[in-house]
């Protein structure tokens, strides 16, 4: 692999902001690229192919899985495959770019476990479950038994905050971005 930039890895229980923050670093001039990840869920209506996840059946993840073509990957549900593809970091690095990442909790931090000092885990915390709850009800992409799942991952996420480089509270959204900035250019300048 490429191993000349940087990585940054945004992660959070679903919900807590982190999306909105790391598309507003993207809009700065930092040389930050976004990680596409891999999944093997279905396709959300808006949802684009090698814009928003690079969709995977279960049997074709499972196939990259054997031939070591991620970087991190994990089941987070059952047959629900997320990972981050070698050649995506590889193809951003190539560029001359920081690679960002928005991935859930678990994902982060095998991140970071795998790029040590490259990179900087930064976690966004919700200021409490009801928030967070109220939230991903007004997403309207929510069953009601796939809110509990949410709710009850976020609940079990959030017991790992502490190991992560820097934690941001988002319980104002303008706040949170300008900490991010701050943050990230920091660890970029080093």
């Amino acid at each position: 692999m490429i191993t000349n930039g940087k990585l940054i890895i945004f992660s959070a229980p679903s919900g807590s902001g982190k999306t909105t923050i790391v598309n507003r670093l993207l809009e700065e001039s930092l040389s930050l690229e976004f990680s596409i990840s891999a999944c093997s869920r279905l396709k959300r209506e808006n949802e684009v192919n090698g814009k928003d996840y690079y969709f995977l059946t279960v049997d074709e993840f499972k196939q990259k899985i054997n031939s070591d073509e991620f970087v991190e990957w994990e089941e987070v549900y059952a047959d629900c495959f997320y990972g981050t593809l070698k050649s995506e970091v590889e193809r951003i690095w190539a560029k001359g770019n920081h690679v960002i990442f928005d991935v859930d909790v678990a994902g982060g931090l095998n991140l970071k476990k795998i790029f040590a000092e490259k990179a900087l885990a930064i976690f966004v915390q919700p200021p409490s479950l009801k928030d967070l709850e109220n939230r991903l009800i007004q997403r309207n992409t929510e069953t009601e038994e796939s809110l509990q799942k949410r709710l009850s991952k976020a609940v079990h996420e959030m017991n790992f905050a502490q190991k992560f480089d820097k934690i941001i509270l988002n319980d104002d959204l303008e706040t949170a971005v300008k900490e991010a900035k701050l943050i990230v250019r920091n660890f970029l300048s080093v």
